[in-house]
């Protein structure tokens, strides 16, 4: 009995702690949170006070409230949106443990990316803007007018290892009942497509049959209408490059490469960049050729 009357104390005491009204102020000061933060989670409804003085305006705050509070500011030092705090602050135990886990592997992934591009920029500024890089053979060869089935998409630059293997699979499934594919897919950009600007891009699958493939884009509408289109004729510059230098932005390092290269040997670029995919990606190691970047000259 002695136990249980004391227990019951130490839970009113704790019920009367936690009850206890802060100024803002003090709630401040105690939670590790600026005023003017305190008052900016109140308005995203993170953290709101236990009453406010209807005469003064006064903030209150219960200091059951602080564990919240401190909560809150750990999350910020992660640089969380709150938008994003708000989630993890909704949700409960191991949901809650499992949003926070998401959302750092997301700035991890970021980082990473960021990482790359760094290098990618050290290695540019070091050699200069307009110095040669020797790692690329540019050469330019005739290609013939082929029909091709057409995907577009606005995307942006992180969006593009999803969107082109499911996009050439589509296109070269379609190709399949229209006599099949008779040349290397490849993707066109008909604007920039970086983490800013989406394009749009225009994955491409040569065919053989022309009349089947209209017949057949005309069949299949929808979001993803196929379209049948015929690439002319004409020349390309071009470099090969191997399944790790496809990532971007280690990729634009092949397009300004043959860029110069067009420049230098007093060409013209007359059309939108591209991709040619010629080998099987899947089967291909980090350091085997597979794709050419390509630009139209005359």
């Amino acid at each position: 009995m002695v136990d249980e009357a004391l227990t019951s104390a130490d839970d009113e005491l704790s019920a009367t702690a936690d009850d206890e009204l802060l100024t803002i102020g003090a709630f401040a000061a105690r939670s590790r949170l600026s005023p003017k933060a305190l008052r900016l989670y109140d308005r995203r409804g993170l953290l709101a006070p236990a009453r406010v003085d209807e005469v003064t305006g006064y903030r209150y705050y219960r200091a059951g409230q602080i564990e919240r509070a401190r909560l809150v500011a750990l999350l910020r030092q992660l640089d969380m949106p709150l938008a994003e705090v708000a989630r993890v602050l909704e949700a409960e135990g191991p949901e809650a443990a499992a949003r926070l886990a998401t959302y750092w592997a997301d700035v991890e992934a970021r980082i990473a990316g960021q990482r790359t591009l760094v290098a990618y920029l050290r290695d540019r500024l070091s050699r200069g803007s307009s110095e040669m890089d020797e790692r690329f053979t540019v050469e330019t060869v005739e290609v013939p007018a082929q029909v091709v089935l057409t995907e577009s998409r606005h995307t942006l630059a992180d969006e593009l290892p999803a969107w082109i293997p499911a996009a050439l699979d589509r296109l070269e499934g379609a190709a399949r009942e229209c006599g099949g594919v008779t040349g290397a897919p490849f993707v066109v950009y008909h604007a920039e497509v970086s983490m800013e600007s989406d394009g749009p891009a225009e994955a491409c699958v040569p065919v053989a049959d022309e009349r089947a493939a209209r017949e057949w884009a005309e069949r299949h509408g929808g979001p993803r209408a196929v379209r049948v289109r015929v690439e002319p004729a004409g020349r390309l510059a071009r470099t090969r490059i191997v399944k790790a230098q496809v990532a971007h932005p280690q990729i634009l390092a092949a397009f300004e490469a043959v860029e110069r290269w067009v420049a230098a040997a007093g060409l013209e670029i007359s059309g939108p960049c591209r991709e040619v995919y010629f080998a099987d990606w899947a089967a291909a190691g980090p350091e085997d050729p597979v794709c050419e970047v390509a630009f139209p000259v005359r």
